[in-house]
């Protein structure tokens, strides 16, 4: 039989979410082993055992980004309209992992004062959660509503525009009181637009 874990999956949670709040709070430079394991009245060898070294936690939250961004979006109700639902997936899923969540937004998806390495070891998450929007962009293909480009393209075209808009939100450059409208008429206007605008040949 073997040993139990001293430091498990419940330790490791507590010891992000402990790392993600130091990160909003004072920064990402503020974020070390030690305040961790402050933090969360453990020790440093708790910090190490389950995630590793700083570079490991910075990791262990650009992961939680990405793994949380596509539990947002799965959980949302389908629409009978595969466009609504395609907004939906930046109005109600996107939109309020940013905003709750800011320090994720910009360690895992903007990727900010993140080396290059740690950058790395993020991208197997963010392929992890593409498919939640592929499918959803699936649905406006099979409905003749996407025009001629392929879904990868058109996840990058939406995310860009979430990423965006996101960042202009939490600069303040977008209202709180307009933010869902603004979020929902530029992604409507962006989905409507594939099945007119054809994209231009690359010489």
């Amino acid at each position: 039989m073997g040993r139990p874990r001293l430091h498990d999956e419940t330790t490791a949670a507590a010891l992000l979410d402990a790392a993600e709040e130091i990160a909003e709070t004072e920064g990402l430079q503020a974020l070390t082993v030690r305040r961790v394991a402050d933090r969360t009245g453990t020790t440093t060898r708790a910090v190490y055992t389950s995630l590793g070294s700083k570079q490991a936690l910075v990791s262990g939250l650009g992961v939680r980004a990405f793994d949380m961004l596509a539990a947002m979006v799965e959980s949302l109700p389908p629409a009978s309209d595969p466009a609504a639902d395609l907004v939906a997936a930046g109005t109600l899923g996107f939109r309020p992992f940013a905003l709750n969540h800011p320090a994720l937004f910009r360690i895992g998806i903007q990727q900010t004062y993140v080396a290059p390495d740690v950058a790395r070891s993020i991208v197997p998450a963010a392929e992890r959660a593409l498919p939640a929007l592929h499918r959803r962009i699936a649905r406006l293909r099979e409905a003749g509503r996407l025009g001629p480009r392929a879904i990868p393209e058109a996840a990058r075209e939406f995310h860009a525009a979430c990423e965006g808009l996101a960042a202009l939100e939490m600069r303040c450059w977008i209202r709180p009181e307009d933010g869902h409208r603004i979020w929902h008429d530029t992604l409507s206007a962006l989905v409507a637009g594939w099945q007119h605008v054809t994209p231009p040949a690359i010489s």
